[in-house]
């Protein structure tokens, strides 16, 4: 016993404290966020209440990536208690929510949010040291406080949970001032940068608009190409190929051998190419299947639940039945051209899915789609491209955007626990 304590005590540098929320400064307090402030609990309203212009209650919707946003509104013609008034400053936490991964999802109220209020749902803390405490609640100093509070089958957090929680405490106000502005400078860098992604998503979308419809849709045609685009099916550019699952029950069939794609992989995978699947299966599944092996360059269409989301197989791949997969037929048609051009048939195709038990479209009417397209290949290469280059800027962005959060939470674990000292 001796030994251990000797050993704990070593793992405790001079001038630290072991504490329940972790090793700390001896300087800095444990304190709860009720020693330091208020828990408010939001607004109850019914639906006769709801109206086009009143009061802004903010939900849980309205806080995107720790930020407010507007996107998705509701407005009562409720009496409003005064505390129940947003003010500046005031952090609008998610208390109440059918996910559990939402629970704790926070942002700070500022003068465009100042006198609206807040659902049911939502509890808005109250303190003169909200700056510090917004970032605590980033942290897994209260995430982890947050997970061990919440029930089996019960997504809440109460007002009187929420006030136990216990965070490190510097005394010195200019010390807890200095690690609130040192970490918002970092948000400050990712909130730029959502917005320009934003901005280059926007420009996408644009030029997605204008380069992919003919010139007598309206499109826009870049210089040095001519001839009338030529209107064609999706059957007569590319072969239509489904998909299928191997017997589960046969241990011999689920091997590493082969890429196996469901619609929860493309789902997941964020960009234009899909390289590795959540499942593999044998060359024996293979054959005692109605599975295909695909090429690379294959178009991977959904054809089931996320009905037109697509993909380009970058290795050799097989999917299961959720799929109308395209074997394009490169004498006449680019790949790279036709996916992009896919993404904007997305409503076309979810329009002629049908189906009982769940939506999906045939191979029949994924061949009869009709698409128009540039006479030329060289043409298609270029339009292609251009979208590619801007997929490719889009992307360095938000990778350069995962660094600065990988920053961020490296900084708060050192700044919110005293590790690295400010002053």
């Amino acid at each position: 016993m001796e030994l251990i304590a000797a050993e704990n005590k070593a793992q405790v540098r001079e001038g630290y404290k072991k504490t329940e929320v972790g090793v700390i400064p001896k300087d800095w307090d444990v304190i709860t966020l009720g020693d330091i402030g208020d828990t408010i609990i939001g607004l109850t309203y019914k639906p006769e209440n709801i109206c086009k212009d009143g009061t802004l209650v903010l939900r849980s919707s309205n806080i995107q990536e720790n930020v407010l946003t507007y996107n998705d509104n509701v407005y009562v013609n409720s009496v409003i208690p005064e505390k129940l008034r947003t003010k500046v400053g005031d952090i609008l936490i998610c208390v109440r929510n059918g996910s559990r991964n939402l629970i704790g999802k926070c942002a700070v109220i500022d003068s465009k949010a100042e006198n609206e209020s807040f659902g049911a749902f939502m509890s808005v803390y109250r303190s003169s040291s909200y700056a510090y405490v917004y970032h605590a609640f980033q942290s897994n100093i209260i995430k982890k406080q947050i997970e061990e509070n919440l029930g089996a089958t019960i997504n809440q957090i109460t007002n009187k949970v929420l006030n136990s929680f216990r965070i490190p405490y510097p005394p010195s106000s200019t010390e807890r001032d200095l690690i609130a502005k040192t970490i918002s400078d970092v948000d400050a860098l990712i909130n730029n940068l959502d917005k320009l992604i934003t901005k280059k998503k926007a420009i996408k979308q644009g030029a997605m608009q204008q380069l992919l419809k003919s010139p007598k849709q309206g499109g826009k045609r870049l210089p040095g190409f001519e001839g009338e685009w030529v209107e064609k099916t999706l059957g007569e550019v590319a072969e239509v190929i489904s998909g299928g699952t191997p017997k589960t029950s046969v241990s011999s069939y689920w091997a590493d051998d082969i890429w196996w794609c469901t619609p929860t992989d493309i789902t997941s995978c964020k960009g234009k190419y899909i390289t590795t699947t959540e499942k593999k299966i044998s060359k024996l599944a293979l054959q005692n299947s109605s599975a295909n092996l695909l090429p690379k360059g294959t178009l991977l269409l959904c054809s089931r639940a996320t009905i037109g989301v697509v993909r380009i197989a970058n290795v050799e791949i097989s999917t299961n039945q959720g799929f109308k997969s395209l074997l394009c037929n490169s004498k006449v048609i680019n790949n790279e051209f036709l996916y992009y051009l896919i993404l904007t048939k997305r409503n076309e195709l979810i329009e002629k899915a049908i189906g009982s038990t769940f939506l999906e479209i045939s191979k029949k009417d994924t061949k009869n789609l009709p698409i128009t397209v540039p006479p030329t290949l060289p043409e298609q290469e270029a339009i292609a491209t251009i979208l590619s280059d801007m997929d490719a800027e889009i992307e360095n962005l938000e990778k350069k955007k995962a660094k600065y959060q990988r920053i961020k939470q490296g900084m708060m674990q050192e700044l919110l626990t005293g590790k690295t000292r400010l002053v």
